[in-house]
């Protein structure tokens, strides 16, 4: 049996894209299966007894070592911000390629600390820097110290003691450039080396909080739980300036998708399913359950997402038991057509990211796939003819070009920079002045205008001739003809409509990355947890693939 992809009009929308979930094809779960045989340890460890100064863990593996370098900075509380423009942080690092030596670390003691106006050299890979949740940190320090475990409903409702502003890779601030890297075989994957710096930065911040609780009280301090640092991750704040990377990375972004894509479609194409892979996917399925009950946020959108998932997801379990038979030819088919007739799009999803747990011999081999060597699509092929790129933008861009944009509603958003903060925006035009200073991130519209403009023209002319007119529309031009050979590149929907929910961008990328439990703070920026659950970097060996779906209590 031959099973189409799903159609990019349905699945590319925003509503869609923003019910994704984290899956077996998400970065942070196959950096951990890539790296779950190396070897783990922390070289260095110069903390005073505030818990400030330098550490240094390594993963190892023959002769390739990667460092993460620590720096903990005593800063006031007045100086704590998360924003991107923040110059002070409680904690500052550096992913170093190979051990660093004593000249390294004093090289980056003085630049890493100051993150974007340090410069790094092409030996570091990442940099990031952290802020405690004050609160939380000074629980956690105040209880181990007097000899017994913090109080685990607060830990579950923050979920982590430390959380990232930016993580940073790919030659920003001397960095090095991801050519230098990109043809090692074990950071394959987009993003490995910032979540590798994420996961070890979570186990400096328990390592910490252990070192100020026993300094504090030498005598009575305890250790945190390992079952309690597993339940912790690494918190984030998300907000809008992840939106433009989507739309800044065409093929990129189709990869990912596509990916995901060829896994439903080999899944559903299986004749018979063997009771082992049957009995692990309804295993995770109701194992995460609890995941959906014990997901803290106060958004509203957020909450009804929630309250019909979990509706959803015990209609479906009712499902199975009642009147369904992993017996049958294709049945994870069926349970997807089920899904689409009785289901909501975030059960939808939800599922399809389930269904990828029983086969690692599907999965493996696209997570290699889920990388793009963008600039070999990104010259226009001038020779082509006004009527062949009509005929691209009917074909690929159907429902974007049944919008209206001479109605407000289709048009009332802008995209800016902003000065003071350095990150984009998103504003009302008709409220706010600047949308003279609008981004090129208004695909929707411009693709309209091109279309509209193309219509004007002889139909055999050539598209450099035509550019000559309208240089101004050469950024759309070049998506068509990369949508042409990659389907999922492109978001099918308006961004600048008054109706278009940011975060929903933002959660899309963010389940490529492996986050669990979103919470909106706003429609414009949102709180993840990373790793939270995953297994600690000792026990990497033979951790349970599937942590993901285990409670995190």
């Amino acid at each position: 049996m031959n099973i189409d992809l799903r159609n990019p009009n349905i699945i590319m929308k925003l509503s869609r894209l923003g019910s994704f979930h984290q899956s077996r094809l998400s970065f942070l779960r196959s950096f951990l299966s890539e790296f779950k045989d190396w070897k783990f340890k922390r070289d260095l460890f110069d903390l005073d007894k505030k818990g400030f100064g330098t550490a240094v863990y390594s993963l190892k593996k023959k002769d390739r070592i990667y460092s993460l370098i620590c720096f903990a900075n005593k800063i006031n509380d007045q100086e704590r911000s998360d924003r991107v423009i923040a110059t002070k942080w409680d904690a500052a690092f550096t992913l170093h390629d190979g051990l660093p030596s004593k000249q390294d670390i004093k090289r980056l003691k003085k630049e890493v600390p100051r993150q974007e106006i340090g410069r790094l050299s092409y030996k570091e890979l990442t940099l990031s820097r952290a802020n405690k949740s004050i609160r939380i940190f000074k629980h956690v320090v105040e209880n181990l110290s007097n000899g017994t475990q913090p109080n685990l409903d607060l830990l579950k409702k923050v979920g982590y003691l430390y959380r990232t502003t930016a993580v940073y890779g790919s030659g920003k601030f001397g960095l090095a450039d991801r050519f230098r890297i990109k043809n090692r075989e074990e950071i394959n994957g987009p993003f490995r080396l910032e979540m590798m710096l994420v996961y070890l930065v979570r186990q400096f911040t328990f390592d910490q909080v252990n070192h100020v609780a026993k300094n504090k009280n030498p005598k009575k301090a305890v250790k945190l739980d390992p079952q309690i640092c597993k339940n912790l991750g690494i918190g984030n704040s998300t907000g809008l300036g992840m939106a433009p990377f989507i739309v800044n990375h065409p093929t990129l972004l189709n990869n990912w998708i596509l990916c995901r894509e060829k896994a439903l479609k080999k899944i559903r194409e299986i004749k018979k399913i063997e009771t082992k892979d049957s009995d692990l996917f309804l295993n995770c399925v109701k194992d995460s359950i609890k995941n959906i009950t014990t997901w803290n946020t106060e958004s509203d959108y957020q909450l009804n997402k929630i309250k019909l998932l979990l509706k959803d997801v015990k209609k479906f379990l009712n499902f199975i038991k009642t009147e369904f038979s992993f017996k049958e030819d294709y049945a994870f088919n069926r349970i997807y057509f089920w899904l689409e007739k009785e289901t909501c799009a975030e059960c939808i999803e939800y599922i399809v990211s389930i269904m990828m747990e029983p086969y690692s011999e599907i999965i493996n081999p696209l997570i290699k796939e889920m990388s793009s060597d963008e600039d070999r699509y990104f010259n226009i092929p001038a020779d082509r003819t006004v009527k062949e790129l009509i005929a691209i933008l009917e074909n690929k861009y159907s429902s974007i070009l049944s919008i209206n944009f001479k109605k407000r509603e289709n048009y009332k958003k802008f995209w800016f920079i902003s000065k003071n903060k350095e990150e984009p925006r998103l504003a009302n035009r008709f409220e706010e002045y600047g949308s003279e200073l609008e981004q090129p991130l208004a695909i929707a519209r411009d693709i309209k205008r091109l279309y509209e403009k193309l219509l004007l023209y002889e139909k055999s002319l050539t598209l450099d001739q035509f550019l000559i007119d309208n240089s101004n529309l050469r950024h759309v031009v070049r998506r068509a003809f990369i949508i042409e050979k990659f389907p999922y590149s492109e978001i099918q929907d308006n961004t600048i409509g008054e109706n278009t929910i940011p975060i929903d961008m933002l959660r899309l990328k963010l389940s490529f990355f492996g986050a669990l439990k979103f919470d909106p703070r706003s429609d414009k920026w949102l709180r993840i947890c990373m790793f939270q659950g995953a297994p600690l970097p000792n026990d990497l060996k033979n951790y349970d693939e599937q942590w993901v779906y285990k409670s995190h209590h």
